[in-house]
């Protein structure tokens, strides 16, 4: 069969092949615990449910417009200006199917063959994908320092002739450290001298714990003009754990909202009705379902961070936000792949690899589930790689005799 050099170039996304060996091992009943998910337990709001269910139950579903419904338009509209200060119209705003086709969108209005997208490591699995399939090229920058968290330097440093855009996840995926306010001015800041494109990907930065708040990248800009290169990207699916509904949207400069609208007809069309509807409920609806997913994942986070400390060699830095954690296991085995393999044959733990996000010897590790799965999980990894553990682990009825130590 004959593929194209495109379609040869790009890699399976390992999160959700994770997801289908999870649900396979599942169904042959073995007792598979998912620490790779990104996907909160929690229901969605009733105000979404109950918005969505009373237009389907009017039987009357049809087209959107390719860039989303004046409602939910008005809704993002609304909700911008309450947690982002920012006052911006409907021709600033194109709605997606999830905040991953919004930032494609932007990356298919942006680049042209050859320009390059920079982005910190770890970064998003899907970022260099991304890119690639726009036709860019991904240039990743690595904290020289060993943490998560680049130097403007270190960002400014990579720009050159040929870089169209930044792109900042911040609480980050997959290690959950939040940008600090003084980076993200400079960011801004930055962008703006040279010129590029800002993605800035705020999908989790209402899921911030210890009383902190996130930065505002609006609050930095000095260009308030229609030209502004900001692009900023947010959705349903983690806040409001609204994943299934694939609802995201784009604010940014009119110009460019318009040619993501106008890619957008010709790829997808509009987002799907129903899920349109089903996130002005929760954008309009009543907001505690937030705070109560933000409470009850910075609880698990804290049973994480203390069972990851009690593991002999394993570094881990405490996330600021997100509902993932990143710790280096390198002590223990440098290749990321085989020891999420290794985990996954072994004890039935499923983790994804750091390399997959730009940082070997480590693995992402999510706290979304609950905390006995988050607790019984660690202690099978624990029990798997430490040499002072017990010999024997009971999974369920099974007695596994460690024999590889």
């Amino acid at each position: 069969m004959s593929l194209s050099q495109l379609a040869r170039s790009i890699k399976e996304s390992p999160t959700l092949k994770l997801n289908e060996t999870a649900a396979i091992l599942r169904e042959k009943g073995e007792p598979v615990i998912h620490l790779g998910g990104g996907e909160p337990k929690s229901k969605a709001p009733i105000d979404a449910v109950v918005n969505c269910a009373t237009q389907l139950n009017t039987g009357d579903i049809k087209y959107a417009p390719a860039d989303g419904l004046p409602a939910l338009k008005k809704a993002v509209i609304r909700y911008t200006e309450e947690h982002y200060n920012k006052l911006v119209g409907p021709d600033n705003i194109v709605c997606s199917s999830g905040a991953k086709q919004s930032i494609m969108n932007a990356l298919y209005a942006i680049l042209d063959p050859k320009d390059e997208v920079i982005f910190p490591a770890p970064y998003w699995v899907s970022y260099p994908e991304m890119v690639k399939l726009a036709g860019g090229v991904p240039i990743i920058v690595t904290p020289e320092d060993g943490t998560f968290h680049p130097t403007i330097k270190e960002i400014a440093e990579m720009i050159g002739s040929y870089t169209k855009a930044v792109i900042i996840n911040s609480p980050n995926n997959p290690c959950g450290v939040m940008y600090s306010r003084d980076f993200i001015a400079e960011l801004v800041q930055l962008c703006e001298k040279k010129s590029i494109y800002l993605i800035m990907d705020d999908l989790y930065n209402r899921l911030v714990f210890d009383g902190k708040t996130a930065p505002n990248c609006f609050e930095f800009v000095t260009d308030q003009t229609d030209r502004s290169k900001l692009i900023l990207v947010q959705g349903v699916s983690k806040m409001y754990a609204m994943t299934g509904f694939r609802i995201g949207w784009a604010v940014t400069n009119p110009e460019l909202a318009e040619a993501m609208g106008n890619i957008q007809s010709h790829q997808t069309s509009g987002p799907a009705t129903p899920s349109q509807w089903a996130a002005v409920g929760a954008l309009n609806g009543v907001q505690s379902s937030i705070e109560s997913l933000k409470l009850t994942l910075e609880n698990n986070r804290n049973v994480m961070v203390e069972r990851l400390q009690s593991f002999d060699g394993v570094k881990v830095t405490k996330p600021d936000g997100t509902f993932y954690c990143f710790p280096d296991f390198s002590a223990y085995m440098k290749e990321s792949q085989k020891l999420a393999q290794f985990l996954l044959e072994k004890v039935r733990v499923v983790t994804v690899p750091g390399k997959e996000f730009g940082m070997e010897g480590h693995l992402r590790l999510s706290f979304c589930g609950t905390i006995k799965d988050t607790m019984d999980a660690l202690e099978r990894m624990k029990w798997a790689l430490d040499p002072n553990s017990p010999n024997e682990l009971y999974l369920a009825e099974r007695r596994l005799v460690r024999d590889w130590l």
